[in-house]
């Protein structure tokens, strides 16, 4: 009886073990980011937006009104705000839900994706400000020196 030992791939990086090749089915269901023509892309791109990062993390606080997103996310302009819960409705990570009445009433939840794609990115901007003090000295290092042409 011989059994088979599966060796680990060389080319996957160190700490990470190499992942089954997935079928063509399993591939065109789950998608292919690395592929120009990927759908998931633009979700990407709506998700990974600095906006699109700011809505989630403002919305993982609970239920929110559009002038309170707004008053919260510093820098945010009206039509970015209503151009980025627009793209996040449309990829169901955000719900609208809209009262009649004078004057008008909208208020913005996560939706169960939205909830999880949120934590993700909440995680990867903890991250970022954890080491923003080491990124702002490791980015003055690199840059070249700035030196004046005018004669002193």
């Amino acid at each position: 009886m011989t059994s088979s030992i599966e060796l680990p791939d060389e080319s996957a990086p160190v700490g990470l073990a190499a992942k089954p090749a997935l079928s063509l089915s399993d591939r065109m269901q789950r998608g292919d980011v690395m592929a120009a023509d990927c759908p998931s892309r633009q979700v990407l791109q709506h998700l990974t937006s600095r906006w699109g990062v700011l809505v989630l993390i403002t919305l993982l606080q609970g239920t929110q009104r559009f002038s309170q997103l707004r008053r919260k996310i510093g820098g945010i302009n009206e039509r970015m705000l209503a151009q980025t819960l627009q793209w996040l409705e449309a990829d169901a990570m955000v719900r609208r839900r809209s009262f009649n009445t004078v004057p008008p009433h909208v208020e913005y939840t996560l939706t169960p994706l939205g909830a999880e794609a949120a934590e993700k990115v909440r995680d990867l901007v903890d991250w970022l400000e954890t080491h923003m003090p080491a990124i702002a000295e490791a980015g003055q290092a690199e840059r070249p020196a700035v030196t004046s042409d005018k004669a002193a």
